[in-house]
């Protein structure tokens, strides 16, 4: 008899491959990744002018770091939130990803939350709301624009912009402040991720499905969104970006979309080190058009 499906036409073996990102990395060449990533991170904190462990909320996990190209001033500001399954991972994994954006003038700030499974999603998400407006209050004198707040993040990361850009989410945001965001390598509906073996960790429920699900909200923060993915990550993620864009676009149109060729669920990040690199590139030609097109404040 067929093993019966976990999620849409998948088995459980099959979704749970579709998920496990780092069993495409075989562990040397993860380990490979992850120290690599450590000495770009030692290098951005030791070349840009950069402001550490910054509060912008009373808990211990709530810090963010501002990295700021020499003499900038009134300089576009991106804010990045980290991936990991909302369960790994710090600000100062990723202090790499203001490497590209600042060789263009652009402040970064990157942002620590709390994980899964010692905070909720809704604390989580939460924080991250907090870290933004922060950073609008504030930016300014780390060399920032105030009105001109971009927001990026990839996977997990990926999923919390698109929260931020949702319903009651973006309530208390700067509306008017951010002019665009980009969606990296996202994960857009939990359902199948409750349904694979990362919920041994995630514990999502019925409620978590329904709040915490971007594909089935509405986008009430209108801003110019792209959403990239790379072409070689796994075909749960090609669709998950697919999915959510359609739908979203359907809902208002401001949608772009990307697949980064040749590129796997973990360099597709890596590129953020680099201007040159393909999805910098594109993400930075979007932050630029996007500023443009936003209303003068």
């Amino acid at each position: 008899m067929a093993a019966r499906p976990a999620y849409l036409d998948l088995n459980q073996e099959a979704l749970d491959r579709e998920y496990n990102n780092r069993a495409q990395r075989p562990g040397p060449e993860f380990d490979a990744f992850m120290a690599r990533c450590a000495a770009d991170s030692a290098e951005a904190r030791h070349i840009l002018p950069c402001a550490l462990d910054i509060p912008y909320g009373p808990s211990a996990e709530e810090t963010l770091d501002v990295f700021t190209p020499a003499g900038a001033k009134g300089a576009p500001v991106n804010i990045f939130f980290h991936g990991g399954y909302w369960r790994a991972f710090n600000k100062s994994e990723f202090s790499y990803v203001a490497l590209g954006p600042a060789q263009r003038g652009i402040v970064t700030v990157v942002v620590n939350y709390a994980l899964i499974p010692a905070a909720t999603m809704a604390t989580l998400i939460d924080q991250c709301r907090r870290a933004v407006l922060w950073a609008a209050r504030h930016i300014g004198a780390y060399g920032g624009d105030l009105d001109r707040l971009y927001l990026s993040g990839h996977s997990a990361g990926g999923h919390i912009v698109a929260m931020l850009l949702a319903q009651d989410a973006a309530v208390e945001l700067p509306r008017a402040a951010i002019a665009g965001a980009c969606a990296i390598s996202g994960v857009y509906e939990l359902e199948p991720v409750r349904r694979c073996f990362l919920n041994k960790t995630l514990g999502f429920t019925d409620e978590d499905i329904a709040h915490f699900s971007p594909r089935t909200l509405a986008p009430t923060l209108r801003c110019p969104l792209l959403v990239a993915v790379g072409a070689r990550e796994s075909a749960e993620f090609l669709r998950q970006s697919r999915d959510f864009a359609a739908t979203w676009k359907a809902s208002y149109g401001r949608i772009e979309t990307a697949i980064i060729s040749d590129k796997d669920h973990f360099s597709i990040r890596t590129d953020l080190s680099d201007p040159n690199a393909p999805m910098t590139a594109l993400m930075l030609d979007h932050l630029n058009r996007a500023l443009q097109s936003a209303p003068a404040t």
